[in-house]
């Protein structure tokens, strides 16, 4: 059953019981009412509602959205306990999110123990609180925190909550505190309805819409939230209800909602196949190169309480990796995510040092070395004369040949690329690329890992760039061809950042460093179609020294290190590649520079789908999403292309196709899709 119910004297128990996070669904919702039913008719003097397990309910459930509302409705069901003459409390442990906030708000006292939170984050599911959570916490907790609340969806620890005026106390042990409570005393506390919504404030509306539209571009619903909190204001309460649950009944079947609850299902379904055995967490790891990435790998192990072997080549970079390592260190420390103990007890468990069989007893060792194959297969030689021929090993190559890493091996099996993203301690994506002879227990191996960093992980499979950066490769490209054509850097950078995007392709390089897409150009140079066109202009950028922001110039100005500017430079230095090129430029708007890029990206990903390279559309999303900043509201790049039509891609790319037929050969994926009127997200090998 969704919800339990018992009773000792004249108090009763309810209890959530929707494992394993009691999602409120329809059977939970008609357990409520009839709870509701049976507190009045036993003439209970009280009811205390608590949760099965470590949460009180962590929200709705999100696989109801997609249909029509089922009776009996939530907010009917609050509104009942609200206004029964049994008084309720909620005795919250865990998380109480979304719809279990909205729980908690309608009672009449709500008790929390030490390590729960309250928060309601619907908005990161494109919708907003349906159930009275813009209008009972505003007048709980004041304007501001709920505004905050409602339109960013942060939660609040349970001290927090109970310095706004959310929660009445906060116990060890809430059920036993909340039947300490004194009768009197609980019906002397005013029902939430029955309070006065606070005084309008502009300027705080002002700065919250401002700060939306800085920090959630494009995105609809915590401006609804905003707007229905507005409203709330001067509207008696049940006509605000209305509006709100009128909101969030439209929001939720719009593109936004879909797109989110798109992304919310995918990230929850990235975890290791069911037919792969499990295995422990490596808790001792080596890592190879203590570069940028090196290091942020080696953090981001430490942080999940791995034992680290920092290997360096020699003691100067050793120095070097010791002190970039101590910084993310401090970093966390001045951020507030370390606290002292935690960042001395992170130090313990590193070792920094140059000889390899300091990481004889590594479960798992990760190459994180320069981008050269002969680099890279020196380092796995060595590391497979020291370690266990039970360790893992792994590359976190970008583009090389894994399957060529492995050969060099004595057990190719154990081998496995782990391709982190920038910067590894923060980006979640996790790409586990399994080669032809990669074992089942490197696999698993690579996804326990996964799970102890808390990153999402998307198996791939073997071919240059894998999948995220194979397409983004075809990104920069398509952006190098729109430069050559018409546009200008900001103006294509303008163009995605509208779109979505925290930063378009230009600025993206300019962060990275200009060199690193040269290194990988020159990489290709042998292998390279003569028949597909090729822009220099990024080559001379870096020929001329414009590397970037490390160089305080790039495809902009950074003057005395600071923010970007536009260097009208720039344009001359297009103008003169088109000139030698025999290109004539012309004017090419935002409209056609986000079609040409979205395409571009979205034909290269049906060909790595058609390959086999990614097992779903939803795993190139995954990627998209988490590794290059596709906007999550739009659900990732194949799901986007979803909702615009495969058929509408393929006459768009088919007249693309027309003027160039290398650079737009069309995907056969697509036209598979397109005549048998299949979505991507339906594609798979077998059904081919």
């Amino acid at each position: 059953m969704s919800v339990t119910r018992t009773r000792d004297g004249r108090t009763g128990f309810v209890t959530l019981d929707s494992p394993p996070v009691n999602a409120i669904g329809r059977d939970m919702r008609a357990g409520l009412a009839e709870a509701v039913r049976w507190a009045e008719a036993e003439r209970l003097d009280r009811v205390i509602v608590t949760g099965a397990g470590r949460a009180f309910a962590a929200g709705a459930d999100a696989r109801e959205f997609d249909g029509a509302p089922l009776p009996p409705h939530l907010p009917d069901v609050l509104d009942a306990i609200e206004r029964s003459y049994v008084p309720w409390i909620a005795a919250i442990n865990g998380v109480a999110l979304g719809g279990g906030a909205e729980i908690a708000l309608a009672c009449r006292m709500r008790i929390a123990g030490p390590d729960a939170q309250i928060g309601l984050p619907e908005v990161t599911l494109g919708v907003i609180p349906g159930a009275g959570g813009t209008q009972r916490a505003m007048r709980l907790c004041g304007l501001e925190t709920a505004l905050d609340m409602v339109a960013f969806g942060r939660p609040l620890s349970a001290q927090d909550a109970l310095a706004a005026g959310l929660l009445h106390a906060v116990e060890d042990d809430p059920v036993a505190a909340a039947d300490m409570v004194n009768t009197e005393e609980l019906l002397c506390v005013v029902p939430t309805w029955e309070l006065p919504a606070p005084a309008m404030d502009p300027a705080t509306f002002a700065d919250l819409r401002a700060a939306v539209a800085r920090r959630m571009p494009g995105q609809i619903a915590p401006l609804r939230a905003i707007e229905v909190v507005e409203a709330g204001l001067t509207l008696p309460f049940a006509e605000a209800m209305a509006l709100e649950r009128d909101t969030f009944l439209r929001l939720k079947q719009g593109e936004q909602a879909r797109a989110l609850r798109h992304m919310f299902f995918a990230e929850r379904a990235a975890k290791a196949p069911d037919d792969l055995d499990p295995v422990p967490a490596p808790s001792r790891i080596a890592v190879v190169g203590g570069g940028t990435m090196g290091a942020g790998i080696t953090y981001a192990c430490l942080t999940g309480g791995a034992h680290v072997t920092l290997l360096e080549t020699d003691a100067a970079a050793a120095a070097r990796a010791m002190g970039t390592v101590g910084k993310l260190i401090d970093d966390g420390l001045k951020r507030g995510r370390l606290d002292a103990a935690a960042a001395q007890a992170l130090r313990a468990r590193l070792v920094v040092g140059v000889d390899h069989a300091a990481a004889a007893d590594a479960e798992l060792a990760i190459e994180a070395a320069f981008e050269s194959m002969e680099v890279k297969t020196d380092i796995f030689a060595k590391l497979d004369a020291v370690l266990s021929p039970d360790a893992i090993l792994a590359t976190n190559t970008s583009y090389l040949d894994l399957d060529k890493i492995a050969a060099t091996t004595r057990d190719p099996s154990r081998v496995l690329g782990l391709h982190f993203f920038a910067p590894a301690h923060v980006m979640r994506l996790l790409e586990i690329v399994q080669g032809a002879r990669t074992g089942d227990r490197a696999l698993a191996t690579g996804y326990a890992l996964a799970k102890r960093l808390k990153k999402v992980p998307v198996l791939a499979g073997v071919c240059d760039g894998f999948i995220g950066n194979r397409i983004f490769s075809r990104y920069r490209e398509e952006a190098d061809f729109l430069l050559m054509d018409g546009a200008v850097p900001w103006e294509i950078d303008e163009a995605m950042v509208a779109f979505g995007y925290a930063m378009g392709p230009f600025e993206v390089g300019d962060l990275s460093g200009l060199d690193i897409g040269y290194a990988n150009r020159r990489r290709l140079d042998a292998t390279r179609d003569p028949a597909r066109r090729y822009v220099p202009i990024a080559d001379r950028m870096v020929q001329e020294g414009r590397l970037g922001r490390k160089a305080g110039v790039g495809w902009y100005r950074y003057p005395g290190g600071g923010g970007k500017v536009v260097d009208p430079l720039i344009e001359d230095l297009i103008a003169e590649e088109a000139h030698f090129a025999k290109v004539t430029r012309r004017e090419i708007g935002a409209e056609e520079v986000v079609e040409r890029l979205l395409l571009a990206m979205i034909n290269e990903a049906a060909d790595i789908l058609g390959e086999g390279i990614a097992r779903s559309a939803r795993d190139i999303d995954l990627v998209t999403v988490f590794g290059y900043g596709f906007p999550r509201w739009r659900g990732g790049l194949m799901h986007y292309a979803d909702s615009i039509g495969v058929a509408g891609i393929v006459r768009k790319i088919r007249a693309l196709e027309a003027q160039d037929p290398v650079i737009w050969k069309l995907s056969a994926t697509l036209t598979t899709c397109e005549a048998d009127g299949r979505a991507l997200a339906d594609w798979s090998a077998s059904k081919a």
